[in-house]
């Protein structure tokens, strides 16, 4: 591969595939959501023994185990998009996989989820940016219509919440993160498939986060159910999701496949009926259709692909 030249990092790409959602895209989209729409249990359930850094690395080495054994995961990469990969590991895993854990000790379920559910909204001002465009109306009409709904569900819950304000400062600023990772890493996944940057990512993230667990053992205890639910994590939500999300990201683009977090409080609330018996409100449906309608316009057809500018 050439290595002369320098390669701009702000940049990002549309997606290869501008039509509609197929069946491929939808079973990632939708295992996405299922596997992401859960781990804020295991999340919370980890960071009630472990320090939230022990929480981050566990789940990101894990993760990188999985992808590191898998075939053509150290295929050769450019060394010029070594400074893009630093960056995506050190913004998209390793900072917000710290704070999502810490800020869930002082925040309600239900507004931690209401602001994961602004990503896509975050993601598409950043692709705006990059891309010197904006969304296609339909597009833009999802978003708007997803948040709502996501907004509709957690209502009945938000009167329970006692949110500190860093908290929810830390959770903005997790979110923001991940909407300018999913952005930088597109490029990287159409240049080199999935397996090879997420491996590196991965395993770089894991690097920059170890010193920060060892000092989180001193204040970390032990229990099985912390490390059986860290080990769900890295194994489904840090493994398996992510290569998942890196296929979509490239197939589809920043902005449809962030859309993936209107699913999350909609899976939350299916699991609260089904497992814990939790009331469910007239209000919450409005908002689980409006998250459906919301998905589906995302998912539908855009312009033209366009090159990122500078890349």
């Amino acid at each position: 591969m050439p290595t002369g030249g320098r390669r701009r990092i702000l940049t990002t790409a549309e997606g290869t595939r501008t039509g509609s959602f197929g069946p491929t895209e939808w079973g990632l989209f939708a295992f996405c959501g299922l596997v992401w729409g859960g781990s804020f249990l295991l999340i919370a359930e980890s960071a009630d023994h472990f320090a939230s850094a022990v929480v981050a690395f566990i789940r990101v080495a894990l993760g990188a185990l999985i992808v590191a054994v898998a075939p053509g995961a150290w295929t050769p990469v450019d060394r010029r998009d070594m400074p893009r990969i630093i960056l995506v590991a050190a913004i998209w895993m390793s900072l917000p996989f710290v704070l999502f854990p810490w800020a869930e000790r002082s925040v309600a379920s239900s507004v931690a989820g209401m602001i994961n559910a602004g990503l896509p909204v975050f993601t598409a001002m950043i692709a705006a940016l990059l891309l010197r465009r904006a969304p296609r109306p339909v597009q833009a009409a999802g978003l708007i219509v997803g948040f709502v709904g996501v907004a509709l569900i957690a209502i009945p819950s938000l009167s329970d919440s006692r949110s500190s304000a860093l908290g929810v400062l830390a959770l903005v600023v997790a979110v923001a993160c991940y909407a300018v990772g999913v952005n930088l890493t597109i490029p990287l996944q159409q240049r080199y498939g999935t397996l090879p940057p997420l491996a590196r990512i991965e395993l770089i993230s894991s690097v920059m986060l170890l010193p920060f667990a060892v000092f989180g053992l001193r204040t970390s205890t032990f229990a099985w159910s912390a490390l059986i639910a860290n080990v769900a994590l890295g194994v489904l939500a840090t493994g398996a999701a992510f290569l998942a999300m890196f296929t979509l990201m490239g197939r589809v683009g920043a902005t449809r496949s962030s859309a993936v977090t209107y699913l999350f409080p909609l899976v939350a609330l299916t699991l609260g009926v089904v497992f814990r018996d939790e009331p469910l409100h007239a209000i919450a449906i409005v908002g689980a259709a409006l998250v459906l309608i919301g998905a589906w316009l995302v998912s539908r057809t855009e312009h033209a692909p366009h090159e990122a500018a500078g890349d």
